[in-house]
């Protein structure tokens, strides 16, 4: 929703953010919860967190639909992901990264974290893994 609509709406374009935030908010503690599940790797732990974090307009978590290009933990376990979202015009292009941030840097071993958001390449329905294709009917 766009912030201009809200006077020829009222109050639905701030429910729509308040609703946008619990999300987020709770996302990131199921995230996290499912990182601090998985025994193995820094990065192992990042992407379990990862497919726990959905976009907010397509059932399937983000790493399954292709949006995480690559996570990387550098020397001084500063986590580095790159990701991109499914349009430049995503309704959440402003906060997403934001959060995936905040995701990745609550997972223990992760010293800080830095989104990269990319357009290239453009998202396409081709990097979407087999599970996803799956659960939105693709196949």
């Amino acid at each position: 929703m766009n912030p201009e609509n809200e006077n020829a709406f009222p109050g639905m374009y701030m429910d729509y953010q308040a609703q946008l935030e619990e999300q987020m908010r709770e996302q990131i503690e199921v995230a996290t919860a499912a990182a601090q599940e998985v025994e193995g790797t820094v990065e192992e732990r990042i992407i379990a967190a990862l497919k726990n974090v959905y976009d907010p307009e397509i059932p399937v978590n983000i790493y399954d639909l292709g949006l995480v290009y690559g996570v990387e933990l550098d020397e001084e376990n500063v986590a580095h992901v790159e990701m991109t979202l499914t349009t430049p015009g995503c309704p959440v292009a402003q906060t997403f990264p934001s959060m995936v941030e905040t995701v990745v840097r609550n997972i223990q071993g992760v010293a800080d974290a830095e989104v990269n958001l990319v357009w290239d390449p453009p998202w396409t329905q081709e990097m979407l893994t087999e599970a996803a294709k799956l659960q939105l009917g693709l196949l």
